[in-house]
């Protein structure tokens, strides 16, 4: 008997879904389109085109000038280890932000690159004050490395960077920053906010399935890279090997995702068309007007007051609801996916995303509606319209 003939499988047939969970994100049709053109090499000379304007079009969303800039063959968080594996060695010093799960990660993986690892802790959906960075700062004698989330997808946390780019470079520490639910949604300025380390995800505000991290990093980082006395401890990552395949020599590391970075090239090309200034105000206002229209509702938000993501909104599940079922309901009656909370947040909160091409105006609407509808099923006391109305005042304001 073949084993063909113990083998059962559905025909693939996904349903069509409004993605508004943590990411990923709806793709643009563009995207789709471009994931379906022809395979070529990886060193052939048009897919080098290809990576060229890519390599082009992610320094403008970044806002940088760093020649090396490019997407690393893998997830958002391949971008934070390659952040790290490269930059750590046993016995360095880092000051890692812990205020929710990302950050809780990145000072693992530190900590696996062997690297002596100060968590500064806020609670979740609370920023790392400037005043803690700096004690953390001064405490040591040398820190090789400070890293923070600017948007923790975990919490609706917006993090602020400036300051802390500023504590780093005075005490001539090596500053990260992760933005995976950032780049492409919320203003992210590489080298005007001085970070030396940046890495992202496609799958979120840039509207392109999950698979490659953006990167870039400075000459001050890679001076630090090329100081090191022992060897990058991972060789898929290693950034002076990655580099060799993305410079102009075009040197063979791995065998790219081509249809990945033809969907990544796609996504960039949007987002240039519509103006990374432009897209950054339309993710504040529909951000600002979610946001309202939950309140309207009478729900309350989690994250801090002032330091609100636009791109992905955490609000508290009302006392009486259930969490997994009320979510079950959303997805299962109106296509929408939305997300619950980790770790202490389980149970507590729902995650709203609004990024790249999931980010309109009609969205906003259906998920307002939606979430009024199974809130009063609940036996939650909603105003029947409040939460659209004043979403609408939101997005009709100039």
């Amino acid at each position: 008997m073949s084993l063909k003939s113990n083998i059962s499988y559905k025909i693939l047939n996904p349903p069509i879904r409004t993605l508004l969970g943590p990411g990923p994100s709806n793709v643009h049709p563009r995207v789709e389109m471009a994931m379906l053109a022809p395979i070529v090499g990886h060193l052939d000379p048009y897919f080098v085109t290809v990576m060229e304007d890519t390599m082009n079009m992610l320094r403008a969303v970044f806002q940088t000038e760093n020649e090396l800039t490019f997407p690393i063959s893998g997830t958002g968080s391949s971008g934070m280890e390659a952040s790290l594996c490269n930059f750590i060695q046993p016995g360095d010093v880092a000051v890692i932000g812990v205020n929710g799960l990302f950050g809780e990660r990145m000072a693992d993986v530190a900590e696996r690159c062997g690297a002596v690892v100060e968590q500064l802790t806020a609670e979740w959906g609370h920023i790392i004050e400037p005043d803690a960075i700096k004690a953390a700062l001064k405490k040591h004698k040398k820190v090789k490395l400070l890293g923070l989330i600017h948007a923790e997808t975990s919490t609706g946390a917006l993090q602020p960077l400036v300051e802390a780019s500023r504590l780093a470079k005075e005490y001539d520490t090596l500053f990260l920053a992760d933005t995976v639910t950032s780049l492409g949604g919320q203003e992210v300025l590489v080298d005007e906010w001085g970070i030396d380390i940046c890495y992202s995800g496609t799958q979120k505000c840039l509207s392109c399935p999950p698979g490659l991290s953006p990167f870039t990093v400075n000459k001050k980082a890679l001076e630090a890279l090329k100081s090191r006395t022992s060897k990058v401890q991972s060789w898929y990552l290693d950034l002076s090997l990655l580099s060799s395949y993305w410079s102009s020599s075009r040197f063979y590391h791995h065998t790219a995702p081509i249809s990945m970075v033809y969907a990544l090239h796609e996504a960039l090309a949007l987002i240039i068309d519509e103006g990374i200034d432009n897209r950054v105000q339309r993710h504040l206002k529909h951000g600002a007007a979610l946001q309202a229209g939950l309140e309207a509702m009478g729900l309350k938000l989690h994250a801090q007051e002032g330091h609100r993501l636009s791109t992905l909104t955490a609000v508290r599940i009302p006392e009486g609801v259930e969490d997994l079922k009320f979510r079950q309901r959303l997805l299962n009656e109106y296509n929408i996916e939305i997300g619950g909370g980790l770790g202490p947040l389980k149970g507590k909160i729902w995650r709203i995303g609004l990024m790249g091409h999931s980010s309109t105006q009609h969205n906003i609407i259906l998920v307002l509606s939606a979430m009024e509808k199974l809130l009063q099923l609940d036996g939650f006391k909603v105003n029947p319209g409040a939460g659209v109305t004043a979403a609408l005042k939101v997005l009709s304001s100039n």
